[in-house]
């Protein structure tokens, strides 16, 4: 009997990025976990990865729960395996100028853009670690902040330092920790085609240790 792969999880498995990404794991024949805060969505992208022919556990959880994300987490392992990529693509998306926005509502978009992500590297990159290799990749977005989108502009730059010091926390180890920066809004038939962005995060995944490369960025000016 041939022996599974280990998993690809997605965290943030909506219609754009997080599905193109799950069916681009799929593609190369990875087991995905799908965890989403709606059933719905999440059973949707389920749909359209079941054709590559790999197993698909799909999951819900709100990326801002500790509580939730760490079962969710659990359950794909214990389903799955150890994954060998895990994908952070979940954001709070809103438009908001300096000062808009009470303190808890940064906070919960905080919670989502930045501290979900750190949830999630605690939970499967030291396992990652002492396997001796696996990749923990985020999306992350505004290259040069926005005051239009303040809570946004936050979070990536969070996301930006965080995957910095995972870097160089578990790198050594062998975990490739890095970023695709999306500079634009994700849409099918555009520059920001999600499943052209897909393509990025299997190459960071597959890219050899001496290569490995922090970020990639996605329609950022040159």
């Amino acid at each position: 009997m041939k022996q599974q792969s280990a998993p690809a999880v997605i965290i943030g498995a909506g219609p754009g990025i997080g599905g193109s990404v799950a069916r681009r794991f799929a593609k190369e024949g990875l087991p995905v976990a799908l965890i989403a805060r709606g059933a719905a969505s999440v059973s949707a992208v389920a749909g359209t990865v079941r054709p590559y022919s790999v197993p698909v556990l799909p999951l819900t959880a709100d990326s801002a729960s500790e509580t939730a994300l760490r079962a969710a987490l659990d359950a794909a392992i214990d389903e799955l395996g150890i994954p060998q990529v895990v994908v952070y693509n979940a954001a709070v998306v809103q438009a908001d100028a300096p000062g808009e926005l009470s303190v808890q509502r940064h906070q919960e978009a905080w919670a989502v853009n930045v501290a979900g992500a750190i949830t999630a590297a605690a939970h499967t990159a030291p396992a990652m670690a002492r396997r001796g290799g696996g990749s923990f990749l985020v999306t992350g977005g505004m290259p040069e902040p926005d005051p239009r989108y303040t809570s946004l502009s936050l979070g990536k730059a969070g996301v930006r330092a965080l995957v910095q010091l995972l870097g160089r926390h578990y790198g050594p180890s062998g975990v490739h920790v890095a970023t695709v920066t999306v500079a634009g809004a994700v849409a099918p038939g555009t520059e920001f085609d999600p499943d052209g962005i897909a393509e990025h995060y299997w190459r960071l995944h597959s890219q050899p240790s001496a290569r490995w490369q922090q970020e990639i960025a996605h329609g950022a000016p040159r």
